[in-house]
């Protein structure tokens, strides 16, 4: 990481830009000299589980890499479920199935200190001090969205898909009741539960909803059993925004709550961000599955491991 930064990053951070690199991977962006967009998300996915801290909560990601950083303490379902989505896709993309096992002990660990629930709500996080004894309830789209895409991404690339599959249409549903219609005249219309009613999210949660529409659409891309229930949900978000994008001194910024008619006098990059996401992913029949790199490509970096068939 760049030492002007190092302070101020946190693994969540490091996730999002490894995030980023695969989609540049997976989408046949050309690459720069060196190092490639899959070595640069490989050596964020081995720097992360370097970090994997079994000191307390028996394993776990921490939220922050210093213990200077404000939040050091905390396990955060965003951390290690963006970590759950990197290797996942890592694994779709390499056939590796050292990622594979890092899903399973990822997934095992989230389960086991209740981030995960049995109905699929996916909480915050926990903390270190307490050995991850108890969780922060909160719930926002942007962890559910990066675990319903890992499991997704599971589901298409492996021959034993019935817990994976399953899994995707438990979050799904979860997201479904937690994050769509928050009043009868909204119905199938997105919303960030824990802030947006009270009128509070601040200015990373504005993006959230961004996530979500983002690996929804994703999902319905490689599953396609999924699609007419997204886009049951999606088509009317999508109109939703659309007609929030009417203020400001353009005429054309897009607010926070889809739920109110017209502009809600909001504006911000995380508000364009989420109606962009949401409007232009109806476009996902028009466009190719995310591309994954040939068997014992020379553009795949280690590590180097048995491989299993994937399937695209």
């Amino acid at each position: 990481m760049m030492p002007a930064q190092q302070f101020d990053l946190g693994n969540d951070d490091q996730v999002f830009w490894a995030l980023s690199a695969m989609a540049a991977a997976e989408h046949s962006f050309p690459n720069p000299s060196a190092p490639s967009w899959i070595e640069l998300a490989t050596n964020v996915f081995n720097d992360l589980a370097s970090r994997w801290n079994v000191t307390t909560c028996n394993g776990g990601l921490k939220w922050q890499i210093y213990s200077t950083n404000a939040g050091y303490d905390y396990k955060s379902s965003i951390t290690n479920g963006g970590f759950f989505q990197l290797s996942a896709r890592l694994a779709r993309y390499t056939g590796n199935t050292t990622y594979l096992e890092m899903n399973e002990k990822v997934w095992d660990w989230m389960t086991g200190v209740g981030l995960i629930s049995d109905g699929y709500n996916v909480y915050d996080g926990t903390d270190d001090t307490i050995n991850c004894s108890s969780v922060t309830h909160d719930q926002w789209t942007y962890n559910n969205a990066a675990l319903i895409y890992g499991t997704a991404i599971l589901a298409n690339v492996t021959d034993d898909t019935t817990p994976w599959l399953n899994r995707t249409f438990g979050f799904l549903n979860a997201a479904k009741s937690l994050f769509f219609s928050p009043y009868p005249n909204a119905t199938n219309v997105m919303f960030e539960a824990e802030c947006e009613q009270p009128n509070t999210c601040d200015v990373d949660q504005f993006s959230f909803k961004a996530y979500l529409s983002r690996w929804l659409y994703g999902s319905a891309k490689l599953l396609p059993q999924l699609e007419n229930t997204i886009i049951d949900i999606m088509v009317p978000t999508a109109l939703a925004a659309a007609q929030s994008c009417s203020g400001g001194s353009n005429g054309r910024s897009c607010s926070t709550r889809w739920w109110y008619s017209g502009w809600d006098g909001a504006v911000g990059l995380g508000q364009q961000m989420s109606a962009l996401e949401a409007i232009h992913g109806l476009l996902l029949n028009t466009v190719n599955a995310p591309s994954i790199a040939p068997i014992n490509s020379s553009a795949i970096p280690p590590p180097q491991r048995r491989h299993f068939q994937r399937r695209i």
